[in-house]
C-alpha cells in the first residue's frame, strides 16, 4: 500500500543528468531512498527512512534553486520549516545545498480507523558535495491517524530538538499518506 505500507521495504534511486544552458554548467542529481516496515504483532509498525543524496559536477551557484537539495518539513525533517535546513544567503533565507542527509524512524500504533505515531527525524542539507553529516538536525514529535479508504489522513505535530534561533518551536503538518 503507497499509502500506508506495513510490511516490507522500498528502495528508490534517482540519476538525473542536468544542463544549464544559461550557466553554461551540467551535473547529476544521485539520490538514494531506502524505507523499511517491519509489523510487530497486530497493531504497531516500525517503520524507518534514509535518504541521502548529492549533485555531482557543478557549483551551487550554477546550479538553480528549484534543482538544489533541501531538508526540512513534513517529508523530511519535522519540527522545521519546509526546506529549511542547510545553506542559508546572507539574508538567512534557505539556499538550498549540493548534498542532503535525512532519517526517520516511526512507531505506526494502530487502533482500528485511529492510530498513534511517535517520531524522531534527523537531517541536513550541505554546500558541498559530500555530506558532512555535522550539524545534523533532530526533530521528534507525535502524530495521529484517521484510517480511511483512500489513505490515512496524517497530523502530525513537531518540535526541533537542537533548535537554532529563527526555528519554530512547535511545527504542524496535515497530510494524506503516511511520511513515508
Amino acid at each position: 500500500d503507497l499509502l500506508n505500507p506495513t510490511t516490507g521495504f522500498r528502495l528508490t534511486s534517482q540519476s538525473t543528468p542536468q544542463i544549464s544552458l544559461s550557466a553554461g554548467g551540467s551535473n547529476l542529481s544521485e539520490i538514494f531512498d531506502a524505507s523499511y516496515y517491519h509489523p510487530v504483532g497486530a497493531k504497531l509498525v516500525i517503520a524507518m527512512r534514509e535518504r541521502i543524496g548529492a549533485l555531482i559536477g557543478g557549483g551551487l551557484a550554477s546550479i538553480a534553486p528549484s534543482r538544489r537539495l533541501y531538508a526540512g518539513g513534513g517529508g523530511s525533517v519535522r519540527g522545521y520549516g519546509y526546506q529549511a535546513l542547510g545553506p542559508v544567503d546572507a539574508k538567512g533565507n534557505p539556499t538550498g545545498g549540493l548534498s542532503v542527509v535525512e532519517a526517520s524512524l516511526e512507531a505506526r500504533y494502530r487502533i482500528g480507523d485511529i492510530g498513534v505515531v511517535p517520531f524522531i527525524d534527523a537531517g541536513q542539507a550541505y554546500a558541498s558535495t559530500t555530506p558532512s553529516f555535522s550539524d545534523l538536525r533532530f526533530g521528534a514529535g507525535i502524530g495521529a491517524r484517521l484510517y480511511t479508504n483512500f489513505g490515512p489522513i496524517r497530523i502530525d505535530v513537531a518540535t526541533p530538538i537542537n533548535r537554532h534561533k529563527g526555528d519554530p518551536i512547535v511545527a504542524l503538518y496535515v497530510g494524506i499518506g503516511q511520511s513515508f
